[in-house]
């Protein structure tokens, strides 16, 4: 291969907020920095994209997320009854304990419990929908 052009496996940032890449057959939704109503908005668009699929298999990796508000939960809420409305799953890996506290008291984690990695995500059985 000449050129010098690197092959990059590694999928450009969408958005300074936002990175996407297929793991296991899954697309992972990496969430980044501060997620506020500015990011919010920079996200949803390829968010809606990624979840519009029938049957998608989505992971939503809020590991590099530093700063998490209710804009943010509104994203996850709006991805679960997207995913589950299209016959597709939906898991969440998060370790941020500000965030994890976040999911705790809004009752989140009982919708989309949070994984701490993303194996331990996708090793879940199949969640169940509703």
């Amino acid at each position: 291969m000449g050129g010098g052009a690197v092959v990059q496996q590694e999928p450009t940032p969408l958005t300074r907020h936002l990175r996407i890449r297929e793991h296991r057959g899954h697309t992972v939704l990496e969430f980044r920095g501060e997620i506020d109503i500015a990011a919010a908005a920079e996200i949803t668009p390829a968010l809606d994209r990624v979840t519009g699929r029938p049957g998608a298999r989505v992971v939503i990796d809020l590991r590099a997320v530093e700063f998490f508000d209710c804009s943010g939960l509104r994203l996850l809420y709006r991805a679960r009854s997207r995913v589950l409305e299209r016959g597709g799953r939906l898991h969440l890996v998060c370790t941020h304990p500000l965030t994890l506290r976040v999911f705790r008291v809004t009752g989140l984690s009982r919708l989309l419990p949070p994984q701490p990695s993303l194996d331990a995500a996708l090793e879940q059985p199949e969640a169940a929908s509703g």
